[in-house]
């Protein structure tokens, strides 16, 4: 385990001070009572919850950005069918996607160990300059269970950024434009620094590097956002511009997450050429608590990359409870895009959703509502949905 741990830079959350968390057996007695108005969107009723977590958002929703879309599972006679419902959802509201990019590459790297015999899932290597060895099994692994910055950067050098957005668009997902990497210096730099791969403990093989596109303005609204921002240590008074970092929207999110769960329901253009095992092990890594992998508990709670339902309490999350996810968050924005799968009950839905929580307008200070406003609201919201499925 302490070779899993070496170099990593872990995915900061905050301590959360207040929290509760509602068992999901006392759930069915909560909001239980049905109402015999027909619902053409449950998100409303969802979003006209007097629950303060929720409530407080609403009553000035205008101020966060907020994009919501939920798909009902329907099964019967061997079928499954979708149902969406959306809440502001628009591809042309531009919001930060933050460490949700981190999904789709993982993908993408399964789909190009496809490509040549010579690697595989469990193949070692390492980027040219660094020290750190590992496994793209590994970087995957660590990408959806503490959202590690550096191993999703090893990956974005491994397939570059026009294949990682042209991959994307070739599955029917846009728009879409992932053009930088995370949390380091030269973030966007456009050539792919080389990776070499071990064939055996004593041979290596260079991957070349490619040389990628320049991203172009993105043409969104709120595009630039706030009054403010520290760069460095200067405080610049005007909006943060954003138009040239990555763009994902929750359209593209919430349909990557549908082609990944039930790639069954997708022709074949659509689907990604994952063979069993890769899919099976992209599967247990986006449910696996940070706890299985041997990260301490008191650090890495249960709920410290899975904010729907749980996100605003460090309690365990029940063994029948199963969230496959990836969440975001940076610049004020808190992003989660997950299929939840409740085993005892019954109970599946897909819910992406997004907020941004920044109240003095000023961005790279750190001075975010994530704790207070963010976190409590999609803890809320999952857990409304939640009730809102037992019940249906």
């Amino acid at each position: 385990m302490h070779q899993l741990l070496a170099g990593t830079t872990f995915y900061k959350r905050p301590i959360l001070k207040n929290y509760h968390l509602i068992p999901i057996a006392l759930l069915t007695l909560m909001g239980s009572c049905k109402t015999d108005t027909p619902i053409n969107n449950p998100l409303e009723m969802v979003l006209a919850s007097q629950n303060q977590n929720i409530k407080k958002v609403m009553d000035s929703v205008a101020n966060y950005e907020v994009q919501i879309r939920y798909t009902q599972i329907n099964r019967g006679n061997d079928s499954l069918f979708f149902k969406d419902f959306d809440y502001n959802v628009d591809n042309q509201n531009y919001f930060y996607p933050a460490s949700t990019v981190k999904f789709p590459i993982a993908v993408l790297t399964l789909e190009k160990l496809n490509e040549d015999v010579n690697f595989n899932l469990h193949s070692k290597f390492y980027v040219e300059g660094d020290s750190m060895e590992t496994t793209f099994a590994a970087d995957i692994s660590k990408i959806f269970v503490v959202s590690d910055n550096m191993a999703n950067n090893r990956l974005f050098e491994f397939l570059g950024q026009d294949a990682i957005t042209l991959g994307l668009i070739n599955k029917g997902l846009a728009p879409v434009r992932i053009s930088h990497r995370l949390s380091t210096p030269n973030a966007d730099e456009v050539t792919t620094k080389p990776l070499l791969l071990y064939l055996n403990d004593s041979t290596t093989m260079a991957l070349d590097p490619s040389v990628n596109s320049a991203p172009k303005r993105l043409q969104a609204k709120h595009i630039t956002k706030g009054e403010a921002f520290y760069e460095e240590d200067s405080l610049i008074s005007e909006a943060f511009d954003f138009s040239f970092k990555n763009y994902y929207p929750i359209k593209t999110q919430h349909g990557l997450l549908k082609r990944v769960i039930f790639p069954e329901k997708f022709n074949e253009q659509e689907r990604f050429n994952l063979n069993k095992s890769q899919r099976e092990y992209l599967l247990s890594a986006m449910h696996t608590l940070p706890k299985d992998l041997g990260y301490d508990p008191e650090k890495f709670y249960d709920s410290y990359g899975k904010f729907f339902i749980y996100g605003d309490s460090k309690e365990n999350i029940p063994k029948h409870v199963e969230i496959y996810n990836k969440v975001g968050y940076a610049y004020g924005t808190l992003t989660d895009c997950a299929y939840i799968l409740d085993t005892k009950n019954n109970i599946e839905f897909l819910l992406t959703a997004t907020i941004l929580v920044n109240k003095n307008g000023v961005f790279n200070d750190d001075t975010y509502e994530y704790e207070t406003i963010g976190i409590p609201f999609l803890a809320e919201l999952g857990r409304e949905i939640y009730k809102y499925e037992l019940n249906r």
